[in-house]
């Protein structure tokens, strides 16, 4: 199967581009990166380019069986109006060219990377795919982003738009920034800790992946995160127990909203979602509880 993987040498993407490659499939990376660490591995090609401009990094859209579209800038940072319009422009300007250059008479299969941040700030409420998107800035992000990669459907192709909860692996992620404060004995919750925090284990993530090949009826929107959803102080604790480390530093509300401004906010949403479709459809997580998937991580 010939893959093609923008945003191929993020966090995510470098995993996926690893899991396809032991497949046996030929790999395809397109991201902004001049090289990739997989540079040289059989079955992979590396492609430095710009997405949000149409070029020749299309043509390898237009040969795929299928596309994992992954591209964004990273949104660890102070949103100003100019980072605000790179996190646009990367990924649904991103989405257009990747949607432009697919071939209707292959109708490849295209997963599209959305976020749970499609939901905002939920407090309680329980959220599947069928619940209503958010009023923030990132849920309009990601309802722009997903309209733009379901008019693939006009070409024929079939579309799974992958809502993902914070993606846990090891050596990067989120867990690659948290681990380090709380071997410094400075971790604990963001907040009061009663806000949700959905995750997955990234062995599930591609698990659902593969799951998306075997399974053509799955189609649309589907939330990428573990039915073991918790509390961002539940997390923080269970993170403590497998470091061995306290968990006990706060990081108060008006403290994070203080230094990061409106990203901050969006990092104290609370967003309890839950994965219906994949659990409707008879996907089996391997790691559904946030101890066993931390234990595996990192004991």
């Amino acid at each position: 199967m010939k893959v093609v993987i923008t945003g191929g040498s993020g966090f995510v993407g470098s995993f996926l581009t690893r899991h396809f490659l032991a497949r046996g499939d030929r790999v395809t990376g397109v991201g902004r990166s001049l090289e990739h660490r997989l540079g040289g591995e059989d079955g992979f090609t590396w492609i430095s380019a710009d997405t949000t401009r149409g070029g020749a990094w299309q043509e390898s859209i237009a040969r795929a069986d299928l596309v994992v579209n992954l591209a964004g800038k990273n949104i660890l940072s102070r949103w100003t109006p100019a980072v605000k319009e790179e996190i646009w422009n990367s990924r649904v300007l991103t989405t257009e060219n990747v949607v432009s250059a697919l071939a209707a008479d292959r109708k490849p299969l295209l997963l599209s990377a959305s976020a749970l941040g499609f939901y905002g700030d939920r407090g309680e409420e329980t959220l599947t795919e069928e619940s209503a998107s958010g009023d923030d800035f990132l849920a309009g992000v990601c309802v722009d982003w997903e309209a733009r990669a379901s008019a693939a459907v006009e070409k024929g192709c079939r579309v799974v738009i992958m809502r993902f909860g914070v993606v846990l692996g090891r050596n990067g992620g989120a867990l690659g920034k948290m681990v380090p404060v709380f071997k410094a004995y400075m971790g604990g919750p963001m907040g009061d800790g009663q806000h949700w925090l959905p995750w997955i284990h990234i062995n599930d993530l591609a698990g659902a992946v593969d799951f998306f090949l075997e399974n053509e009826e799955i189609r649309g929107p589907v939330n990428f995160c573990s039915p073991g959803s918790v509390r961002q102080g539940e997390f923080a604790a269970a993170l403590g127990r497998v470091l061995h480390r306290p968990a006990v530093m706060p990081a108060p509300a008006w403290v994070v909203r203080m230094m990061m401004g409106e990203v901050g906010r969006a990092f104290l949403a609370s967003t309890r979602g839950i994965p219906e479709r994949l659990g409707t459809a008879g996907f089996a997580f391997r790691f559904p509880t946030i101890q066993g998937a931390l234990n595996d991580l990192l004991s």
